[in-house]
């Protein structure tokens, strides 16, 4: 008798999707169980017994992981596929990886720096999740400055047009000069562009941004349109938050 996991976890292990992302392809309707469409949570199925498939095909747990860091420039989208057709992050990776990786988290596509990839769908979780608090990093060259009271408003906490309230961020400014000011930020919450509308909610235009951290792993002097594996070391840090 093989080991019985909840679906959204067998998804994850296969490389398709981490667990949350998971329960919304359950949720679509996009995967079935020994023939069976699945549109509820909670389901269990046996490793290798139950015949599991997206989207038609049938899908195994992956038996190699991958852990990717890649310096991410402007322009690309932080998915695996886009219906724009725009370039997507995998392009990026050329044709060494085999195994099928997507993105923890995302990066807007105006936004370039650190972007997490992998096919360990807890690991991806874990990075994610909210209830881990883990840190980001970003640099931000915003036109002009910010007020002494906008700095205030962003290490309180500021509330967004659309009612979100985000935790204190840590902000300090780096340099200011020729009608530019560069400012360090970090927060922990991921929401769609959610730098950018921090600094709009103070009366200050990002022009650039850049993440150079998540928790403990720096982007360091990787270029730009690069990837690396992470070492063991970041790997056991990142997976022991």
């Amino acid at each position: 008798m093989g080991e019985i996991v909840r679906l959204q976890k067998y998804i994850a292990m296969c490389g398709v999707a981490s667990r949350r992302n998971a329960e919304n392809l359950i949720a679509e309707g996009k995967i079935s169980v020994n023939g069976q469409k699945i549109i509820e949570q909670g389901v269990k199925v046996e490793i290798g017994k139950d015949k599991v498939a997206y989207s038609g095909k049938l899908i195994k747990p992956t038996e190699k992981l991958y852990y990717i860091m890649l310096n991410k420039p402007v322009g690309y989208v932080s998915t695996v596929k886009d219906q724009f057709e725009r370039p997507t992050v995998i392009d990026l990776l050329g044709e060494e990886i085999k195994a099928r990786v997507y993105p923890v988290g995302r990066l807007d596509y105006d936004t370039e720096g650190l972007l997490l990839m992998t096919n360990d769908g807890d690991f991806a979780y874990k990075i994610t999740h909210p209830k881990h608090n883990i840190e980001k990093t970003y640099i931000a060259v915003l036109g002009g400055g910010i007020s002494i009271k906008g700095l205030q408003k962003l290490r309180e906490g500021i509330t967004l047009p659309d009612g979100f309230k985000t935790s204190p961020a840590k902000v300090e400014i780096l340099e200011s000069k020729a009608g530019l000011t560069t400012v360090k930020i970090v927060i922990h919450e991921g929401k769609n562009r959610q730098v950018r509308k921090m600094f709009d909610a103070v009366g200050s235009k990002v022009k650039e941004l850049r993440r150079i951290s998540i928790s403990t792993i720096e982007l360091g002097n990787l270029p730009l349109g690069r990837w690396r594996h992470l070492t063991s070391f970041e790997i056991s840090k990142l997976k022991n938050i």
